[in-house]
């Protein structure tokens, strides 16, 4: 430490750097006393106490030290200046600079500014963190450096950089971390520090910072703004903005808060449109574009979030470009079509314009884009019977374009200049994908979603997926083998030049931690050429489906793995079974249901486990909610209603307001008439299958759903006890873990029908369209069943030989429905004692026995073994020879 002689002596050289001192700052003051030895290193500010404690308490030996009170600003000559050039952020050591005298030197990694300190010797380079810069000139200079001091210029280094991930991180970085571990630099300790664990004190505000954020959509970059209140001092609240922009996952996060009796304003950004270091320098603050700080006085929390949000509309400026924007593949139209079928495609695939080209055969324009027409026109054009004549009539062909590499501003130009509704994305007369005029309001307009808003028509809206790499939790979630499996699928695709996904319910319940090993792969290709390739080298074979470009692969132990090629589906007309195109991955998912069941997961060896969501499901997971992802779902497929109460149940999820508003219509305009019998019975079935399926049930009574089924079923309280009083007894069934499938569903729907006639239950049976042997259950089997259980109940002292020859011959799950159907204790022991050991009984007793006694054969043999059983069934045999005596007795009464 300091000496007070040592800050007495005139010509002194100070080091100092900027207020709330990092790592990175701390460590190149560090190497600059390497540089300077005889300099003094005082800190500007009073709030870098965690950093100043942990290098006094540790390491204080290795640093000249003193406090900028006890230095007499009139004796120092020289100012070393290190991680800054801001005047404001050096605090009181900023009367310096107004002497004429002082020999200033800088050593920053910082973009130049325009009120930067202007030092008679400077070094500035745009490395990843300023020690790396003083690292390289004591390399260089070939200075001794201790293991101690290593540790702590790599300490700087590394947080500086994000442990080398931060996209500012140069190749000098590693160099220079590369050194100072050959210098002796413990990574334990920079471990240690740079993972450090969040106090209960720390944990309490990060939870306050995200309950308070308010999400911002500024020129379609997702930007979330934070302000908090606290008493005191909270240490390392950069470190908690960094925590949050993890969590959130969002473009960048500003935090303001108010300790003690200053504001601080920290930022994050991930992406280069912006820059958080330009934005808070206005706050009086500064840093880099990724991160930033400021400090402000003399302002309220209120204003100091008012000016923030100001600024980031001010300086947020998308870089995104056409080919970042555009919807692809476009959707076009030879220019030989009808209006009639025009407007069917517009229909179809619900657009409000066409990219119409010149025909492929053309000598001179072969397949150009020749003009657009737009839904307006088609329906003028109709409403004057020209539905037969060709688009090439009537449509555009005065029209702007761009280029993939075109910016926002040229597109925003392009689509108002020229009120264009829809614009081409052109590279060389290739037309890659278009840019709507939707598109473009909503990457523009400053707005809020409210909750009850009208879901936004995702095939419509450009919608960009967020992304992340997920290999690691893969790792953690999945076998070894499924893992392999999925690496080796990618491989295979890299080597068709395919994109490969696995898409649908097994992410969706990865993220949920449930077992689902039922895979679903899509390629961006022909899935059936991919299922042959892969199928070959794994020594599996396929089963492939033409007409939809579906394939399943069948591994020798059974294993097996769906293929589709990435495909979109349009309807008909309501209810319809869907019609398949080729399409992308984005179109593909957003075929499907609900969007909790949109995730993909990338397989391709370059993006392997790279995680897409274009349609926030992992927001409608964290949030439990299932939801639809466009507002004509039920429309085009009423089962989906079945599917979403399965799936609310199942997880314990809610279904959304605006989905079950759509329910409630669907219901209404009876969109289920045109269903086949065979899919409501198949949606039922499964529900029927769920571990306890009647809060499903319940759903369905809510949304008068039952009557899909058939009218006469209503769920009263009678019906709810039977289905748990069916559940109570399939769970004891299946604890005594016998080896006898049966079929779980059909007990339930046994419990269902109950109450329905013989004519009634023939007409579900062949509305459902259900097998013989399933409606021989339903039909003829249940009502002997229900007389069977009528005589048990009546009977109040039953034989074992009675109910042995009562319930004989009844399938398992006619049986457990008798036991579960009873409201009689007794009759529940009985069944229960018929399932666990009368149907097991048997006796030793053979005809062979019987012809060794002299006894002819003939019906008599019937009647004896008969005789022997019931009596073993009651208990009155124990031993084969038991069984011997009893039949002579018989066989002498008989012959009598």
């Amino acid at each position: 430490m300091t000496t007070a002689k040592d800050i007495r002596q005139t010509g002194l050289t100070v080091i100092t750097t900027h207020i709330n001192a990092d790592f990175d700052a701390v460590a190149s003051m560090l190497a600059a006393q390497k540089l300077y030895p005889d300099a003094i290193v005082v800190f500007p500010g009073s709030q870098e106490k965690n950093l100043r404690n942990f290098f006094v308490n540790s390491m204080a030996y290795l640093f000249n030290m003193a406090e900028i009170k006890d230095i007499d600003f009139s004796n120092i000559r020289r100012l070393v200046l290190v991680d800054t050039r801001q005047p404001h952020r050096i605090g009181k050591l900023a009367d310096l600079l107004n002497q004429k005298d002082i020999d200033i030197h800088t050593y920053d990694h910082h973009p130049a500014k325009a009120n930067d300190v202007k030092g008679n010797y400077e070094v500035v380079r745009l490395t990843g963190a300023t020690v790396t810069i003083l690292t390289d000139i004591i390399r260089r200079k070939r200075i001794k450096i201790t293991p101690d001091e290593a540790t702590i210029m790599c300490l700087g280094i590394y947080e500086d950089t994000g442990s080398f991930t931060f996209s500012s991180t140069t190749e000098d970085d590693f160099k220079a971390a590369a050194f100072l571990l050959s210098k002796g630099a413990n990574l334990n300790i920079v471990s240690n520090l740079i993972s450090r664990e969040i106090s209960p004190e720390q944990v309490g505000l990060l939870n306050d910072m995200i309950q308070a954020s308010t999400r911002y959509n500024i020129t379609g970059i997702e930007v979330l703004v934070t302000s908090v209140t606290t008493d005191k001092y909270v240490p390392d609240f950069a470190f908690l903005v960094h925590k949050m922009i993890k969590m959130e996952e969002r473009d960048a996060v500003f935090a303001v808060a108010r300790m003690e009796n200053k504001i601080y304003v920290v930022a994050r950004s991930r992406i280069g449109e912006v820059d958080a270091g330009t934005i808070l320098e206005e706050l009086g603050g500064g840093g880099h574009s990724y991160a930033a700080a400021a400090t402000v006085k003399g302002k309220t929390l209120a204003q100091v979030e008012h000016v923030l949000v100001d600024l980031l509309y001010k300086h947020i400026r998308s870089r995104r470009l056409a080919k970042d924007l555009m919807s692809s593949p476009p959707i076009t139209v030879p220019a030989s079509i009808s209006c009639r079928q025009a407007s069917e495609l517009l229909t179809r695939y619900n657009i409000n314009a066409l990219l119409v080209k010149h025909a492929t055969g053309d000598a001179q324009d072969n397949g150009r884009l020749a003009g657009f027409i737009t839904r307006q026109v088609i329906e003028k054009a109709l409403y004057h019977h020209l539905d037969h004549v060709p688009v090439k009539e009537y449509m555009t062909t005065e029209m702007a374009t761009v280029g993939s590499e075109s910016d926002l501003a040229e597109i925003q130009e392009k689509i108002i200049e020229h009120k264009q509704r829809i614009l081409p994305v052109v590279d060389q007369d290739d037309v890659l994908g278009v840019i709507t005029r939707t598109d473009l309001l909503n990457i523009l307009v400053r707005k809020q979603h409210p909750q009850n808003a009208v879901t936004p028509d995702p095939s419509r809206v450009q919608v960009n997926a967020r992304t992340r790499n997920i290999f690691k939790f893969m790792k953690e979630r999945l076998s070894p083998r499924i893992v392999q499996m999925l690496s080796a699928i990618g491989k295979v695709a890299d080597g068709i030049g395919c994109p490969a996904f696995v898409v649908g319910g097994f992410v969706r319940d990865l993220f949920l931690y449930r077992t689902n090993e039922d895979i679903d792969i899509v390629i961006e290709g022909d899935g059936i050429a991919f299922a042959r390739k892969f199928a070959k080298l794994e020594g599996a074979r396929i089963h492939a489906y033409a007409k939809f470009g579906t394939a399943v692969i069948i591994f020798p132990d059974g294993f097996k793995i769906d293929v589709a090629s990435a495909r979109m589906e349009y309807y008909k007309f309501p209810a319809a079974l869907p019609i398949v195109e080729m399409s992308s991955i984005k179109l593909d998912l957003f075929r499907r249901d609900f969007t909790i069941n949109t995730l993909a997961i990338r397989l391709n060896a370059r993006k392997f486990g790279t995680l897409i969501d274009f349609f926030s499901a992992q927001r409608d997971i964290k949030e439990k909610s299932i939801r639809v992802l466009h507002n004509l779902s039920f429309v085009e497929d009423p089962s989906r209603v079945f599917r979403a109460i399965r799936f609310e149940q199942r997880f314990g999820f809610s279904i959304g307001k605006l989905t079950s508003g759509l329910i409630v219509n669907a219901v209404k305009m009876d969109f289920f008439k045109r269903l086949s019998g065979k899919r409501v019975f198949a949606e039922l079935r499964h529900i029927l299958e769920e571990d306890n399926p009647t809060p499903a049930m319940i759903r369905l009574h809510e949304y008068n759903l039952l009557k899909v089924v058939h009218p006469s079923i209503a769920l009263d309280k009678e019906l709810i006890s039977l289905f748990n009083s069916v559940k109570k007894v399939l769970s004891w069934y299946d604890l005594l873990f016998l080896e006898e499938s049966y079929m779980k569903w059909a007990v339930y729907f046994l419990a269902l029908t109950r109450h329905c006639d013989r004519e009634t239950a023939e007409g579900i049976c062949s509305r459902f369209e259900l097998t013989p042997r399933h409606q021989k259950i339903f039909c003829n089997e249940r009502f002997a069943a229900d007389r069977c259980l009528t005589g048990l109940e009546r009977n109040p002292a039953v034989k074992n030989s009675k109910l042995y020859n009562e319930l004989t011959g009844y399938k398992t799950e006619l049986v457990l429905y008798m036991m579960a159907a009873t409201d009689q204790e007794r009759v529940k022991r009985s069944i229960s004692q018929y399932i666990t050991g009368l149907r097991y009984v048997h006796i030793a007793l053979k005809g062979k026995d019987l012809k060794k006694m002299g006894l002819a054969p003939g019906p008599i043999y019937r009647e004896i073994l008969q005789a022997v059983l019931e009596a073993k069934l009651n208990g009155r045999l124990k031993t084969k020879n038991d069984e011997i005596l009893f039949a002579r007795r018989f066989a002498g009464h008989a012959q009598e």
